[in-house]
């Protein structure tokens, strides 16, 4: 019991350390200071109750310009270049998976159509006593048919902006 005392005062100050070492932070307007007189000068309000991580942003001068001016088409700095001839190679190949996808949908959606009969399939066993099943499996069909022309008008977005084929 002699050996425990000190062992637990020293695992209690090792989970007191990181309180102490917290200090307390002001928020002025929308900048965060932990400086006292600075707080006090400023009026600024004391932060309770969380951790505050502020992250230095560059400004619009080191950017060079607007910070919203970069182009969607410019690669992140330090990704590899690619030839044109490669980027024209993936392109064609990913417009090749678009279109095999497309086809599918597209198929699909001919199958589903078919089975949904303009809102009235057929109907299957136990929903000939079963009105409301039968409702269901019909407003289940019309969600799907929904959700496939959505992902057929997404396939067709995609396809639009790849680059066009060349000859």
């Amino acid at each position: 019991m002699k050996t425990a005392a000190p062992l637990l005062l020293l695992t209690a100050s090792l989970f007191a350390l990181p309180a102490l070492a917290q200090e307390r932070v002001w928020r002025c307007g929308n900048e965060y200071t932990n400086n006292a007189t600075v707080a006090q000068q400023r009026g600024c309000k004391v932060m309770e109750g969380g951790n505050v991580t502020v992250v230095q942003g560059a400004s619009r001068a080191a950017l060079g310009g607007a910070a919203g001016s970069t182009s969607a088409s410019r690669s992140p700095a330090g990704s590899p270049r690619v030839e044109g001839a490669d980027q024209r190679a993936r392109d064609g190949e990913a417009r090749s998976v678009l279109e095999s996808e497309l086809r599918k949908a597209e198929s699909r959606q001919a199958e589903l159509q078919k089975e949904y009969n303009n809102g009235e399939p057929e109907k299957q066993g136990s929903e000939g006593r079963n009105y409301q099943k039968y409702l269901d499996r019909v407003a289940e069909m019309k969600a799907e048919l929904a959700r496939n022309e959505s992902d057929i008008a997404g396939i067709r977005r995609e396809i639009s902006r790849l680059p066009a084929p060349k000859n």
